[in-house]
């Protein structure tokens, strides 16, 4: 899960609170609940009654170690663009977005016409942000907002001044009426709901399209894509256009122009066409080249609405997965020119069955999801290592037809 949050790199001092915390819990719980103590003056200042505060604060005594690991590890800084891409991006994901267009059409409809924003890209985000809302009822992933901004707050000084920020925003939000307090809860760093708003943005976001008085993220589907509808809306979404285009880059431009902004007209007298080798429908626009794998990989010319999706999330291969996505959601093919992997990627189903595998030679005890993250890599690179392969880590073809066989 990502979502309209700040993002930050994973850090040595992290590590070190982390180790420190689980070597002596007892020390931690009692500074813990003493800023806890402390922290109820702040909220008040802030407007946050007692009771309030302390129906949000129940029950919590001690902080939580696994956000500060998941604070360690994010995908969008430290995964290869098509390992973050193949997991998000993929036929069972667009399946999902089909039946989901169906499901919520006459809400679609809705938001669209009073946001602007197409249908396609915000089911995108839904699956990007908690595959469609299943995420939400995953006791692993979901936790208590207090105590996950707590332990931030507490114990990650560079993550210190956004937690206490979004734990005042968070609290308000209850006193409004929004959600129950002993009801916040929240991915590791304090997203809510379906489209995983921080606090914060919730606040300058919130929409309520179903009209009962409440913008409740938490359990109403149009609620929470009119909520980021209305966020991609205010920072500056353009009605009607696209992301961006895959486009062929001429050989004598191959490793230059990277990031340079032209008018799409520009670009094609220069000789940028899609593969088609059609031209653009709006050559005023402007648009960047982005080459996130090189010259041997893909190249996109980026247009506003690109970097609109990273006001959501300000990642490039956040926005490329959601532009993707959308697009695949839409009926529109993939890409002409894949990734640089340098092996042969498997299919959906096949990663399942690969996790299966690794599963059954105690290589592997994470979720059976399809997804390759840390564990599954981790999990790859150990069998890798006792067969004497290459430890790459990855989900290749070959190695699930050596599991086959083997």
């Amino acid at each position: 899960m990502t979502g309209p949050r700040l993002r930050w790199l994973g850090s040595a001092l992290v590590a070190v609170v982390v180790s420190i915390f689980l070597a002596a819990p007892a020390f931690a719980d009692a500074g813990f609940q003493r800023w806890i103590q402390n922290f109820e003056s702040v909220a008040a200042k802030n407007g946050v009654s007692r009771n309030v505060y302390r129906a949000a604060f129940a029950g919590v005594t001690s902080p939580d170690p696994d956000v500060l690991e998941k604070a360690r590890y994010q995908p969008e800084f430290k995964d290869t663009v098509w390992d973050y891409v193949d997991n998000r991006v993929n036929d069972e994901q667009v399946a999902k977005g089909h039946a989901m267009r169906a499901k919520y059409d006459s809400w679609l409809d809705r938001i669209e016409k009073r946001f602007g924003v197409d249908r396609d890209i915000l089911l995108a985000i839904w699956s990007m942000e908690t595959n469609y809302g299943q995420i939400l009822t995953r006791d692993d992933v979901m936790k208590s907002l207090p105590r996950s901004l707590a332990t931030l707050a507490y114990l990650d000084k560079r993550r210190g001044k956004f937690a206490r920020q979004q734990l005042i925003a968070a609290l308000k939000i209850a006193q409004a009426g929004q959600v129950a307090p002993d009801k916040l809860i929240s991915s590791w760093a304090g997203a809510m709901g379906h489209t995983q708003f921080i606090p914060t943005s919730y606040l300058a976001y919130a929409a309520d399209i179903d009209g009962d008085g409440r913008a409740n993220i938490w359990e109403s589907v149009p609620d929470a894509l009119a909520t980021a509808a209305n966020l991609l809306r205010k920072n500056g979404w353009q009605p009607g256009k696209t992301w961006g285009y895959e486009v062929v880059v001429p050989d004598r431009y191959r490793g230059k122009l990277e990031r340079d902004n032209r008018s799409l007209g520009e670009w094609q007298s220069l000789g940028f066409l899609r593969p088609n080798g059609k031209g653009f429908p709006n050559p005023s626009d402007n648009a960047n080249l982005v080459r996130l794998a090189g010259d041997n990989g893909p190249a996109f010319l980026m247009t506003k609405n690109f970097f609109v999706l990273k006001s959501y999330n300000n990642a490039d291969k956040y926005a490329l997965a959601v532009g993707m996505l959308g697009d695949r959601i839409g009926g529109y093919g993939g890409l002409y020119r894949d990734w640089p992997r340098g092996y042969t990627p498997l299919s959906s189903q096949e990663r399942y069955e690969l996790q299966k595998h690794l599963a059954s030679r105690g290589l592997y005890d994470g979720k059976i999801d399809g997804k390759i993250g840390s564990g599954s890599k981790s999990a790859i690179m150990s069998l890798q290592g006792r067969a004497g392969m290459a430890q790459d880590g990855n989900a290749s073809k070959a190695l699930l037809e050596f599991l086959r066989r083997n």
